[in-house]
């Protein structure tokens, strides 16, 4: 009786061994995947034999090399009423058109069906998703998006919001 004791023992306790030398040796071999996905450069880290030396150019900067033919347009500010119209709550909007220098008339031309498409879409949003995270880049990816189709895709490089603010 004993002895039936002791194997059922053994056995549950090796059991439950198992999944925790399983998760070791798949962490292991995620950290060993991810430490050489990194070395080799597939995930844009440091290339083997490229260490930066004194006569190495700099690294490159996130702004564009052509910023010599950039304008940008003010939009004028808007103050739109968010959620129900009793709720009191409002959204103070302010942003500027980043476009290339050929096209800056064009674009200004075309600024009043700007503001308008601007502010529809803007009157459209909830309250709840202006204070979810990320909200103010998904709405600027939105609002670029519905400016590109009014202005011309290659009209209008970026929308730069300077204020965006829910009193």
């Amino acid at each position: 009786m004993s002895d039936d004791a002791a194997d059922t023992g053994d056995e549950s306790s090796g059991k439950s061994k198992l999944p925790i030398i399983i998760g070791t040796v798949l962490a292991l071999l995620g950290a060993g995947g991810g430490f050489y996905a990194t070395y080799s450069g597939m995930l844009g880290g440091v290339i083997p034999g490229e260490e930066k030396s004194a006569e190495a150019p700099e690294a490159k900067s996130v702004i564009p090399e052509a910023t010599t033919d950039v304008a940008f347009i003010e939009i004028d500010p808007m103050v739109v009423s968010v959620g129900a119209l009793d709720s009191g709550t409002h959204l103070r909007f302010r942003a500027q058109l980043e476009v290339p220098d050929k096209y800056e008339a064009e674009v200004s031309k075309v600024m009043p069906r700007i503001v308008g498409v601007l502010n529809g879409y803007l009157r459209a949003v909830e309250l709840s998703d202006i204070q979810e995270t990320g909200a103010l880049l998904r709405l600027r990816s939105q609002m670029l998006r519905r400016v590109k189709v009014v202005a011309g895709e290659d009209r209008v490089r970026d929308l730069l919001v300077m204020e965006f603010v829910v009193s």
